[in-house]
């Protein structure tokens, strides 16, 4: 069978694949014609560099770009492992990941090549270092230069070939990064089945809330290019600039993590009315749990019926959906269960928990065509995160009796407090629902009398004024009492990821010190 991208490159061959629109005013629009031509020279560059169809592993790194898009492309089609990378970690993480993952050659953004210049004796397996949308230092490769003088044919590769694989390295927000490695096809049929559900079109226009590095904006990406979609690129995310993408294009289609979301709607009404955003037709929520009240922000701003919300991970893929109808009327589910997705929950003795309700919580576990294939040369990890055939990333959860899902926290960031079990994203939402709380992290801090007591760090809107007790204040009309923060810090911004998650461990990390227990 030809790859997707040759086949939409013959059969609609004018259509924009990919539309880069900068706010400087500077546009690049690649149609599918064009775009399989440079992945198949990208694909030919790679071959003639010496990469092994099937067998080599490649890291990609850079902002979005068509540059990205080009290597995703080619890499499936040479059914190499993709390993993308987050342009934001620092040189010793850039280096684990690089080294770890046995990558041969690197694709780099010229914006990004001095980090492998700085790293280059760390990772000593890499062969080749590409470099594209720029100059390439000295002893790399120009990727653009090469590519100029490759054939756009299709590449020659072995029939047995399988679509390419990926290996996303996981956050690290609970320790060190871990490589979630999937093989091209696998839970192909589950994704059809997810889409339908959706109910995407080849129509759509998708643009990527977040960067491709990670796993929900790149899924989402790859879904639209199987379906012939155009993607519109934002290098790097603005909220008013989003705005403006979606009015020009007649964007119908994203996914987002809370925080950009946020920020959108948070724009004063002057900016955002100046936007037609009626288009907008399927927003995907997920990378971290959207509050009640974003939910109602976004709703104010955007098509009522707009407004999906999945829950998943990068390893375990997307489990629960909930739709449309239930935002409002479910409020803190992620939904129910995706079509061929099984879930179950256990406790920490194994035993399948079946009770409903906030009172009966359990491990989150999954079996579905989609669940990863193994952590790269961590199978141990693997293993010990699995029960009955069932895989788990360590959520905690309940059902409710019409089989709704509610995920309570991450089991790591469980607070247990004078031996009551308290889950810090119940916290979180309550707190947000207040108007002049912008976000809130919140964690448990050491107590020698309760063993843990509750700390939120909050960022206000700016001008509100809050001080401890109005917080205080709050959260007691919302919460029990033994839920209610003992102690508040105010900062003007959570550290995160790339892909919008809060690194609760750099938080807590000062209230431990010195500690041999962190619990």
């Amino acid at each position: 069978m030809p790859d997707f991208l040759t086949v939409y490159a013959q059969v609609q061959p004018d259509k924009p694949a990919v539309i880069d629109d900068r706010p400087d005013g500077t546009v690049t629009s690649v149609s599918f014609a064009e775009l399989n031509a440079r992945t198949n020279r990208l694909a030919n560059v790679l071959l003639g560099i010496g990469v092994t169809p099937g067998e080599t592993k490649v890291v990609w790194c850079g902002q979005n770009s068509i540059g990205l898009v080009t290597m995703i492309n080619a890499a499936r089609k040479l059914g190499l492992t993709a390993v993308p990378l987050n342009y934001r970690l620092s040189d010793e993480e850039a280096a684990y990941v690089t080294d770890h993952c046995d990558a041969r050659v690197v694709y780099v953004d010229a914006e990004f090549a001095d980090t492998f210049q700085r790293i280059r004796e760390h990772i000593p397996q890499v062969e080749k270092v590409l470099v594209f949308a720029g100059d390439a230092p000295e002893s790399f490769l120009s990727a653009d230069a090469l590519m100029a003088e490759a054939s756009a044919d299709e590449p020659v590769i072995p029939d047995a070939i399988e679509a390419g694989a990926t290996m996303i390295y996981t956050s690290g927000t609970t320790g060190k990064p871990k490589g979630a490695f999937r093989r091209g096809t696998a839970g192909s049929a589950q994704a059809g089945a997810l889409i339908a559900l959706i109910g995407c079109q080849p129509d759509d226009v998708y643009l990527p809330t977040g960067p491709l590095y990670h796993s929900g904006p790149a899924a989402f990406a790859g879904i639209a290019q199987a379906l012939g979609q155009t993607i519109v690129i934002q290098r790097k995310f603005n909220p008013q600039d989003w705005l403006r993408l979606v009015a020009t294009h007649g964007v119908t289609t994203t996914f987002s993590a809370p925080t950009p979301i946020r920020m959108i709607c948070s724009l004063p009404a002057d900016v955002k009315a100046q936007y037609d955003t009626s288009s907008m037709r399927r927003m995907i929520a997920n990378a971290a749990p959207w509050s009640f009240a974003l939910k109602q922000m976004y709703l104010a701003d955007f098509p009522g019926d707009s407004l999906f919300e999945v829950y998943g991970s990068t390893e375990l893929g997307i489990n629960c959906i909930l739709l449309p109808p239930d935002q409002l009327r479910k409020p803190g589910s992620c939904g129910q269960p995706c079509p061929m997705v099984e879930i179950k929950l256990f406790d920490d003795d194994g035993n399948e928990v079946t009770g409903i309700g906030p009172d009966h919580p359990g491990e989150l576990f999954v079996k579905s065509p989609s669940v990863f294939a193994d952590y790269y040369k961590q199978h141990d990890k693997f293993e010990a995160d699995q029960k009955h055939g069932y895989q788990t990333v360590g959520d905690i959860a309940y059902r409710d009796d019409e089989g709704y899902f509610y995920i309570c926290d991450r089991k790591k960031d469980m607070i247990i407090s004078g031996g009551m079990n308290i889950y810090p994203a119940e916290i979180e939402a309550a707190l947000e629902a207040h108007v002049d709380i912008y976000e809130v992290a919140v964690f448990g801090i050491p107590s020698d009398e309760w063993g843990e007591t509750v700390h939120a760090v909050v960022v206000q809107r700016e001008g509100a004024g809050l001080t401890d007790a109005d917080v205080n204040a709050h959260a007691r009309e919302h919460l029990a009492s033994y839920k209610v923060p003992r102690s508040i810090t105010w900062t003007d911004e959570l550290p995160k990821t790339g892909s919008g998650k809060i690194l609760k461990r750099e938080l807590r990390t000062p209230f431990w010190a010195g500690r041999d227990s962190k619990v």
